[in-house]
């Protein structure tokens, strides 16, 4: 038996609990009764995938049908890898130890493009051919989604169809069709000629790219009555929508190992750069009935001591406070934290500090992004230096000592004086503690820098910029620490060659698909690890396939240019995002959604105003 065969390397290999399943809040169900089998497929390792939030949401949602079977499967570690390839043990799915192949549907999540070559990989150990056109059956279907689906083309040689937007409803729909078609007998080409016309579902077979002669999109031609634009789907109502009341515990530390409520989707700031901010437009939330409800709900099932509200912007809830009141009400007394991962440096008060803080102190983390007004004004980050101020004074007199600050180097339109003055905001952070009479006494402030480099993204006013060569982050990453003069700023800066990769295949097409095979093939996994990543492997992949990665990186894309992703729509229009683009080198801000409509797009997928008026949309 398989199980059998897992079992004899496991005590040869690291944190050997990943392996095993069998974790409280796991699901069991009986083979004999089920009718499709679904394996969740995490591309990396157990200790990232079980902290992702949208798995769990769909692990549950999927097994509320009781002849749907949804499993878990992660990309194992290299020492299990070569275990489970020296004796010959297939990928297998956590719940049952069966091995993919017994599987209809393989469900990846695009979390990030250093995962692209683990879905290689994982196909591949399972004994899955990884070329869609080699899997002629309609059993062991591979589908996508998740936010690097929104530029799909990288991966269109390998992937069977494409989730495009939140999955709640659409995977049901699949499902169901998929089910449907299995019992009638029909072929893996009749699912996708009728998956092709959900809404939300993007068979990249049915399309064929033509290309100008300087490697520039030319068309999209959609195939088989495919439609030529492929809208992403959304859930309307979050209250009504399905979350779990239970999760997966797992046996060993994982990375965010916490009970988690998503308290809104979307975002109204409208930050340039920000990729999430815009394909998970429009802007929705949850009342605070239902978010305490699912708080209190997770904590008692799974006995975890924090709870985590989780949104692209928690406080920029309409409802915050009477949240954390009706929180507060029950978190204190059965010592319950609370965590508010995502806040906005303008909206952070003395009655949210006094809140957050009557449970527990630790480190706050906040976003300037840029180190001067004129930047922050390019990227639309609407924050002011007095609100920096402002809010870091607020939460030293609340008691904090440690602060985070996460910035960008290579936005465009920087400057040597935006990158000094990354250093020179952290350095006003920490004049601002000693300027505090009541600080506590015997101890120091302690100021991180995180300086991330900027990737350019599809579906954002910056998808037309160039990234910064690795030369130029390099030479910003210096002068930062150059210009550093005390050891209670902290600076750490992302490897510039990770983000180089990244940003090719961010707005890559699918003439990529070809240079990821042959990365794969010269063993390329793990790039999200630091230790695995291999720069010239994936250089020299890049190049034997005659093409040229500043192609896809370094070059302007020109507003008239076809975009491999223009066939694919998020929400956002693309003259939104023109405009938006313009404004940018204006040095010139636009208000958030609350204060004024920009016009996106996004209350289309509403069939209305964003936020209930037609004044404001």
């Amino acid at each position: 038996m398989l199980r059998d065969e897992i079992e004899r390397v496991l005590l040869r290999v690291q944190k050997p609990a990943q392996y095993i399943g069998g974790e409280m809040g796991s699901i069991q169900k009986d083979k004999s009764e089920i009718d499709l089998r679904f394996a969740f497929c995490f591309p990396d390792t157990y200790e990232v995938g079980m902290s992702h939030l949208g798995m769990k949401i769909l692990y549950g949602l999927l097994n509320t049908r009781e002849n749907f079977w949804c499993e878990r499967c992660f990309a194992p570690w290299t020492d299990m890898e070569a275990e489970m390839r020296q004796n010959h043990i297939p990928l297998y799915a956590l719940e049952s130890l069966d091995p993919l192949t017994d599987f209809d549907i393989l469900g990846f999540t695009l979390q990030y493009e250093l995962s692209f070559t683990n879905i290689l990989n994982m196909l591949d150990l399972a004994g899955i051919p990884v070329l869609a056109k080699d899997r002629h059956d309609l059993k062991n279907l591979v589908v996508a989604g998740g936010p690097c689906a929104c530029n799909p083309e990288p991966l269109a040689p390998f992937i069977d169809l494409f989730l495009l937007g939140e999955g709640e409803e659409l995977n049901m729909e699949v499902c169901d069709l998929y089910l449907a078609c299995k019992q009638a007998g029909e072929s893996k080409q009749q699912f996708l000629q009728k998956a092709c016309r959900i809404q939300g579902v993007y068979v990249p077979s049915f399309y064929q790219v033509h290309y100008h002669q300087d490697g520039t999109v030319k068309e999209v031609e959609p195939l088989n009555g495919a439609p030529e634009v492929v809208s992403k789907r959304i859930v309307k109502d979050l209250d009504r929508a399905y979350f779990p009341d239970t999760f997966v515990v797992p046996f060993t530390d994982i990375v965010h190992d916490r009970a988690m409520t998503e308290v809104l989707r979307g975002c109204i700031r409208g930050c340039r750069f920000c990729q999430a901010g815009f394909i998970y437009r429009p802007f929705r939330e949850k009342s605070p009935e239902v978010i305490d409800r699912q708080a209190k709900c997770l904590c008692d099932s799974t006995g975890y001591d924090e709870v985590s509200l989780t949104s692209l912007s928690t406080s920029d809830l309409s409802t915050i406070e009477p949240l954390l009141e009706k929180l507060l009400s029950w978190s204190e007394r059965d010592h319950v934290s609370l965590s508010l991962p995502s806040l906005r440096v303008d909206n952070f008060s003395e009655e949210l500090v006094e809140k957050i803080s009557s449970v527990r102190k630790s480190s706050l983390t906040f976003a300037p992004e840029a180190g001067t007004q004129r930047l922050r004004n390019v990227i639309n980050k609407n924050v002011s230096q007095q609100e920096i101020d402002h809010t870091c004074r607020v939460a030293f007199e609340g008691g904090y000592t440690n602060i985070k600050l996460y910035f960008m180097i290579g936005l465009p339109t920087e400057t040597e004086e935006d990158v000094c003055g990354i250093v020179d905001t952290a350095q006003g952070v920490v004049n601002l503690y000693y300027q505090n009479p009541d600080r506590p006494k015997g101890r120091s402030v302690s100021v991180s820098v995180s300086a991330a480099c900027f990737v350019p993204k599809p579906f954002t006013p910056f998808q037309f910029e160039p990234q910064a060569t690795m030369d130029e982050l390099r030479e910003k990453q210096q002068l930062m620490r150059q210009h550093l003069r005390t050891k209670k700023v902290r600076i750490s800066s992302h490897d510039a060659k990770t983000s180089f990769i990244e940003g090719v295949f961010a707005r890559g097409d699918r003439r990529l698909g070809q240079a990821l095979l042959l990365a794969w093939q010269r063993g390329c996994k793990m790039d999200g690890w630091s230790e695995y990543f291999d720069f010239d492997k994936w250089v020299q992949a890049i190049a034997d396939c005659g093409l040229d990665p500043a192609f896809y990186a370094n070059r302007r894309r020109p507003y008239d240019e076809v975009l491999p992703w223009d066939h694919l729509y998020f929400g956002v229009d693309k003259a939104f995002l023109i405009r938006e683009n313009k404004k940018a080198h204006a040095d010139t801000a636009t208000p958030h959604c609350r204060l004024q409509c920009s016009g996106c797009g996004a209350n289309k997928l509403l069939g209305g105003p964003c936020f209930g008026t037609a004044e404001n949309c």
